[in-house]
């Protein structure tokens, strides 16, 4: 890899952590630059033109002017273009069995983002309902398909680095629906596994408290920078830090305002 490609994305973004993930597995953090892209803004049009318009991160652009996109698609490239070695699995028939479970994070972090952006209390048991459905697919899978471990296979590897970041931003449906996993025999393969991811040292690269306070508006029914009504500043804007913020509410039906959120400065 001659020149360090350069990924534009959201620090916060799973889709992004995902890459920093598998870079810090393989020891090659440097390979790659990030520039921070900051969703509360409108979008320089030098990147929208790179983009051909589109909006979504992370993007990954080559030294040679190459635009990727898809965090499933810059993951696979930055495994091929970065070693020693590749994350993925070797073997065909074990790589087959990656995917397979890697097709069901989809359905995942769907049901887990319309979760928590639900704004309907006579809607929360169906949205529980279906995320526990997916989990339960998920465990079945791990208890046929997994190892003796809490892995899939014998270590942290590509499914591992494609689901840890959900998981993590996951907390907000532990803060703002009170959801947690059943302690139940039924998905005690999937809490082993999730327990797995979030611990290991190469997926450190946010908190909890951030995510529970960038993604407040997301539990307001307001993602991607997208200002709930009465309010002026994004949960996601940079400043004031977010460390320097009070957490928020858990009580959805309470909207915060700016001040309250410690979004205004003073």
């Amino acid at each position: 890899m001659p020149e360090r490609p350069t990924v534009h994305h959201i620090p916060v973004c799973p889709f992004s952590q995902r890459l920093e993930i598998l870079l810090a597995l393989k020891g090659a953090s440097d390979a790659v630059e990030f520039r921070v892209v900051d969703i509360t803004r409108p979008r320089d049009p030098a990147l929208l033109a790179k983009t051909r318009g589109t909006t979504a991160l992370p993007v990954l652009e080559t030294d040679h002017g190459l635009i990727l996109k898809e965090s499933l698609i810059l993951l696979r490239y930055l495994d091929d273009v970065t070693g020693p070695g590749t994350l993925r699995r070797a073997d065909p028939a074990e790589h087959a069995v990656e995917q397979m479970l890697i097709t069901r994070e989809g359905a995942f972090a769907t049901a887990g983002y319309r979760f928590v952006m639900n704004q309907d209390p006579e809607a929360r048991q169906a949205h529980e309902d279906t995320l526990l459905e997916v989990l339960r697919d998920i465990d079945t899978f791990l208890r046929h398909e997994g190892g003796k471990g809490p892995w899939l296979f014998e270590d942290f590897g590509l499914a591992e680095a494609v689901f840890t970041p959900m998981f993590m931003r996951f907390w907000f449906l532990e803060y703002y629906e009170g959801f947690d996993l059943p302690d139940t025999r039924e998905f005690a393969r999937v809490r082993a596994w999730r327990a797995a991811c979030l611990a290991h040292p190469a997926a450190q690269q946010v908190s909890r408290e951030e995510i529970v306070k960038l993604y407040y508006d997301y539990a307001l029914g307001c993602g991607n920078g997208a200002l709930p009504p009465g309010r002026e500043v994004s949960s996601f804007a940079f400043t004031p830090p977010w460390r320097d913020r009070p957490w928020p509410p858990r009580d959805k039906t309470r909207p915060a305002s700016d001040r309250d959120l410690g979004l205004l400065p003073g």
